[in-house]
């Protein structure tokens, strides 16, 4: 019982270092691949908890290999774009300009039902008050109320939101977007010409993004 108990604590211990050096993701909803790692890490520490004839290093060097797997995975994702989007997916944008689209909902095998119970979670009970729809990646669902379904605050007073969806992100940390474009109707050309007045390449760009009048607002990278 008491070999139980200490290895209880030994195992508690580790798995709290382990979640909080995979970082704050963690806390909150997870993506596929953290949550494939938290699962192997409970069902591991388990193991190694209740059967005390497995040797303890055999509980925990997987846990420490997981733990470092996510971590290098996760500094890699960050350098790259295209392994963000393989190991985590891609939002996927469900309503548009007010319209729900269908043929996405189906890709994503997300029901009427799920949608507006999502929704519903926002304090969203009307769907045709929604301008704009994300499924995020950890199966969130974040909502854009059409201007005027909006709280008003004395900042929407004096400038209030312009009509259409809001502003999507065009290039991020030097890499364009070309989706967003072609959500917004505008060519990668414009927005090339728009950096080139600033002096500056896409590049030199943490974040831009465009609303659907066009106008960009820009985060430059940082030299270090």
């Amino acid at each position: 019982m008491l070999t139980v108990f200490i290895r209880g604590i030994i195992l508690y211990i580790l798995v709290i270092f382990a979640v909080r050096l995979m970082g704050k993701h963690q806390l909150g909803e997870l993506t596929p691949s953290e949550l494939v790692i938290t699962i192997l890490i409970s069902n591991i520490a388990t193991l190694a908890m209740e059967d005390v004839s497995v040797p303890l290093i055999t509980g925990l060097v997987p846990v420490l290999t997981l733990v470092c797997l996510d971590v290098i995975s996760a500094y890699a994702c960050l350098r790259s774009r295209k392994l963000r989007h393989i190991i985590s997916g891609r939002p996927k944008v469900v309503i548009s300009g007010g319209v729900i689209d269908q043929k996405m909902l189906k890709s994503l095998r997300y029901t009427v039902d799920d949608l507006m119970s999502a929704l519903r979670a926002q304090s969203v009970f009307d769907i045709s008050q929604v301008q704009y729809a994300v499924v995020e990646t950890t199966g969130a669902v974040s909502a854009y109320l059409k201007p005027e379904n909006q709280p008003i605050t004395p900042a929407s007073k004096d400038s209030p939101e312009p009509p259409g969806d809001p502003p999507q992100a065009i290039i991020s940390d030097g890499d364009y977007i070309p989706s967003a474009g072609q959500r917004l109707g505008i060519a990668e050309e414009t927005i090339l010409r728009e950096l080139g007045r600033k002096h500056i390449t896409p590049g030199d760009v943490f974040l831009c993004t465009v609303d659907a009048s066009g106008a960009l607002k820009i985060i430059e990278k940082r030299r270090t």
